[in-house]
């Protein structure tokens, strides 16, 4: 029982730490057109780039949700990958 409860609570902060990932992702582009504009037109490099010398913790998952969306707009892009 002991282990389970580990397991789950080690999830939930996986998730959590995942969830931080794409929400900074997502301030980044609002504070930065640059980077905004590079999150819009090519994803990938602006996974790989990063903002301000740090990475961004996302799941397998969201990785490939950004990466397959073309939106024309920030709010394009949110309202997409909240779609999933």
């Amino acid at each position: 029982m002991l282990a389970m409860h580990q397991t789950i609570q080690s999830q939930q902060v996986q998730q959590a730490v995942r969830q931080r990932g794409l929400n900074h992702l997502l301030a980044a582009a609002v504070v930065s057109r640059q980077f905004r504009e590079m999150l819009l037109q090519d994803p990938e490099a602006a996974l790989q780039r990063g903002y301000l010398g740090e990475k961004f913790e996302l799941s397998h998952e969201e990785r490939e949700r950004l990466t397959s969306v073309r939106a024309r707009s920030l709010a394009d892009l949110v309202r997409t990958i909240a779609i999933f």
